[in-house]
């Protein structure tokens, strides 16, 4: 008779971790040595580099997305670039990071880096490359320089309505419904106020309290990410 009992000086899930390890290893890319270069963490790279919303798709997708708006402004004159890049960036932030969304979820709980560095450093890099993307099509749309720029400010407090919702709830839907939603009823109440669509992203009076509600927003989603005491 055959014994599967394994010996008791035998870890077999020592032994499926390292041959899971060599089945899902992948050799480092040019873009992903550069990070680790620059992030001074092998590990923070691929972390960086697997977030949903900086894959290739994603990317792609956003960039439509923008490019139709670019030109549907040339075509009616509303600077539809400017009122969609907030909620682009809203929703990216979203899915930087998180159970369900994110392949790299359980990974990162097993590397020296903590969840709040890796947070960090994908929704800085999400940012960034939504506002590039938003400047280029804003630009290509020929749109005046105030509506070109103007909606930076008030990206920074959608990204940080929905990071904090979105941390938490503990649900990437849930962060970017917010967002989106906090996005709309802004816009709806800039024009009631003063009859222009774009009233959200032209009216300087509204530059501090969107700053300080991105302040208030980010030590949620900073207090929403604290490490347990006790753990490292």
């Amino acid at each position: 008779m055959n014994d599967n009992t394994a010996p008791d000086d035998v870890d077999l899930g020592r032994v499926w971790i390292g041959v899971a390890a060599q089945v899902w290893r992948r050799e480092p890319g040019r873009l992903e040595r550069l990070a680790g270069r620059l992030l001074k963490s092998p590990g923070l790279a691929r972390a960086l580099l697997t977030a949903p919303s900086l894959l290739l798709p994603w990317l792609v997708a956003t960039a439509v997305v923008l490019g139709v708006g670019a030109a549907a402004t040339r075509g009616t004159g509303t600077p539809l670039v400017a009122l969609m890049a907030p909620a682009l960036a809203g929703a990216g932030i979203s899915y930087a990071y998180g159970p369900g969304v994110d392949p790299a979820w359980e990974l990162s709980h097993g590397m020296a880096v903590s969840d709040r560095m890796v947070l960090l450093v994908r929704v800085l890099a999400v940012f960034a490359v939504n506002a590039v993307l938003g400047l280029a099509a804003s630009a290509a749309s020929g749109a005046a320089a105030a509506v070109t720029f103007g909606w930076l400010i008030p990206m920074t407090a959608v990204c940080a309505l929905a990071l904090a919702t979105a941390t938490l709830a503990r649900s990437a839907a849930v962060g970017a419904a917010t967002g989106l939603a906090g996005w709309a009823v802004t816009i709806l109440s800039g024009q009631a106020s003063d009859g222009q669509v774009t009233a959200a992203i032209t009216d300087s009076a509204l530059v501090l309290p969107y700053l300080l509600f991105a302040a208030c927003c980010g030590a949620l989603a900073v207090l929403a990410t604290r490490v347990p005491r006790g753990m490292s």
